[in-house]
């Protein structure tokens, strides 16, 4: 079955992203100036028209930004910029299929966009800023066509003063130093998610973590200078998650991963494609936030190389990053994955059933129990596969949609093909229905 939908709007999320055309590609030429958090921007977005010809089209970009010039093929078409929607209209319809072309320039001075968990997408720092933009923060600072499905090319340049250091998911191209500012070019080829495009701009210092050998993935890390011993002991067994997680998950999907500590607290870890960021409350010296460098990790396989096509399925996102914890732990010489399991399950036992794993509602979608129930279907899988049967499962999904976009029809219909014995049964019970299942039997290893 395939994983593609026929474009649509989100359904938890409307008036976000058009489904009418396809970016594949955007070019950020950016100045940000940290003191008076100012940010001009250009955007050269490449796209494509859907299956009907477009009349008129929209990006989504934050109310707050003052506009410059609005180029479509280099002229400039009527819009109008209104409660955070840029919308365009060309002087006659684009044709279904045509490739075009948009120039976006703006300024302003960024801030977080409302969400009903609060402000989301760029967040100004003591000294610096970073983003955080799941699930629809993105346009708080650049515009997009802001839904998860349309992925696209990135490339990224951002002028900044010297003192400070730019992190962005993908390779470094280059880095140019004038009189007092320097500007930080980077790369990301893989196909993007808005959400997923990574940024931090602070004053740290650069290490590498890994990189040694054949087909080592490169590792960096940018950390305040006071935080670097604890940090340092803290992320010393990523490269080995790395390594374990590519033996589970398949190759590596992009060309580097990077991770940023801040000089501030943060309520959770950041996942961006390439990218996490993590606060200082992260970093204490005694590893106590290791699950977390796992599952931001195993992002990087599920949820940004394997994308789902809309909110609905944000399970598989992070249930499998649930998992991917439960396994490091495993592996790792701490407690089982099923004795993680056997956890959540007496957890999700004793707080309220109204949750339904396959379409949680806006409300509930990032809910605690949407990541244990998450994790807990996932083993509940390899309860029924065996070890041998679910880990090629496992494997062959990230390899299989890497770069691509999923749905949660498209994961049981993938899992039923490894399994002995039906599991439409075993998927309706955990995805569908709130009442939470038995907990299964271990898994075996045939």
């Amino acid at each position: 079955m395939s994983g593609q939908q026929t474009p649509a709007p989100d359904p938890y999320f409307p008036g976000n992203g058009d489904p009418r055309y396809h970016a594949h590609r955007y070019e950020l030429a950016l100045d940000y100036r940290p003191g008076p958090n100012r940010l001009t921007g250009r955007a050269r977005i490449s796209a494509i028209a859907g299956p009907a010809a477009l009349a008129e089209f929209q990006l989504d970009l934050a109310a707050g930004f003052r506009l410059g010039r609005v180029l479509l093929d280099g002229r400039a078409p009527h819009h109008t910029h209104r409660a955070g929607r840029l919308r365009i209209r060309p002087a006659r319809p684009l044709p279904a299929g045509a490739a075009f072309t948009v120039e976006v320039h703006w300024s302003g001075n960024p801030k977080p966009v409302r969400s009903p968990w609060g402000g989301i997408g760029w967040e100004e720092l003591t000294d610096g800023a970073l983003v955080a933009s799941q699930p629809v923060g993105a346009p708080s600072w650049y515009p997009c066509n802001d839904r998860p499905a349309d992925k696209a090319s990135y490339h990224l340049s951002l002028n900044t003063p010297s003192a400070y250091t730019v992190a962005a998911g993908g390779r470094l191209l280059t880095r140019t130093t004038g009189a007092s500012t320097t500007t930080w070019v980077y790369e990301q080829p893989a196909p993007t998610s808005s959400y997923l495009v990574g940024l931090s701009v602070g004053l740290y210092r650069t290490v590498a973590l890994d990189g040694a050998g054949p087909g080592a993935v490169p590792q960096n890390a940018h950390v305040p200078a006071r935080l670097l011993p604890r940090f340092s002991h803290d992320f010393a067994r990523q490269p080995a998650m790395m390594r374990l997680f590519q033996e589970l998950f398949g190759p590596y999907p992009f060309g580097e991963y990077t991770v940023v500590v801040t000089d501030e607290e943060l309520d959770v870890p950041v996942e961006a494609q390439g990218l996490s960021t993590f606060g200082a409350n992260h970093v204490d010296g005694a590893r106590g936030s290791e699950r977390l460098i796992a599952h931001e990790l195993a992002h990087q396989w599920f949820g940004n190389s394997v994308t789902i096509a809309d909110w609905r399925h944000i399970w598989l996102n992070e249930g499998f990053a649930k998992y991917a914890e439960w396994l490091w732990s495993e592996r790792s010489g701490g407690r089982t994955a099923h004795e993680r399991a056997a956890a959540a399950h007496r957890l999700l036992a004793s707080r309220p059933q109204d949750l339904r794993l396959s379409d949680p509602g806006r409300k509930l979608m990032f809910d605690d129990r949407l990541y244990e129930r998450g994790g807990l279907t996932v083993h509940a899988l390899r309860c029924a596969l065996g070890d041998r049967a679910f880990f090629r499962m496992l494997r062959d999904w990230a390899v299989e949609h890497r770069h691509g976009v999923v749905t949660t029809a498209a994961f049981t219909a993938h899992a039923a093909r490894y399994a002995s014995r039906p599991t439409d049964g075993l998927c309706a019970a955990w995805l569908d229905e709130p009442a939470l299942p038995p907990l299964p039997p271990p898994p075996h290893g045939t």
